[in-house]
């Protein structure tokens, strides 16, 4: 399976994101980028790529643990990136002092509990990040227009109490553009 561990966004957080992208949308280049769609936003705090069958339950009882050892985070998706010349992403932080310890804690963990089962190390160094667009194969785009358009942006504050096991199933239609599906195999509270 291919998996990844992540926090979901609230629907106001969506809708905010949602409008900054509709302007990033406008920018010129954009049609050389893929774009993901809302529905399958997420943060993803760490990326375990192919996992086999048989290492899912005890990567789920060490997500586990590592939920029930973090905390409530209050997070604010603010700015945003690029990794490379190939995808384009929203920067989340904490919306408290001491910015992006626990969040960075709670990334540690998860891609910690990958690691102990086998899964190999996330391919962005554990940046949590929300994936707005990918640039199409054979499409140069330069990102840093959409990422100097994101600096401004600031979504409302959210308290994300919950780290969710994902499941990410590749298109297999051939169909250009389509999107990856993604299946919310387990969710545990952070703290509880």
């Amino acid at each position: 399976m291919r998996l990844f561990a992540a926090l979901m966004p609230p629907p106001d957080v969506v809708r905010a994101l949602r409008r900054q992208v509709d302007e990033l949308r406008t920018l010129p280049g954009a049609d050389a980028l893929r774009w993901t769609r809302p529905e399958g936003w997420h943060l993803t705090l760490a990326f375990y790529g192919e996992v086999p069958d048989t290492a899912v339950p005890e990567l789920t009882a060490r997500l586990e643990r590592a939920a029930r050892r973090g905390t409530p985070l209050a997070l604010r998706l603010r700015g945003g990136g690029r990794f490379g010349g190939q995808a384009l992403w929203a920067d989340v932080t904490e919306d408290a002092p001491g910015a992006r310890t626990e969040l960075a804690h709670l990334a540690d963990a998860a891609a910690a509990a990958g690691r102990r089962v086998g899964a190999p190390d996330s391919e962005h160094g554990h940046r949590p990040h929300l994936t707005l667009a990918r640039v199409r194969r054979g499409a140069p785009t330069p990102l840093a227009p959409f990422t100097s358009a994101l600096a401004d942006f600031t979504a409302p504050a959210w308290p994300a109490d919950r780290l969710t096991l994902v499941r990410s199933h590749l298109p297999r239609s051939g169909v250009p553009g389509e999107q990856p599906h993604y299946e919310e195999l387990a969710s545990w509270p952070l703290g509880g």
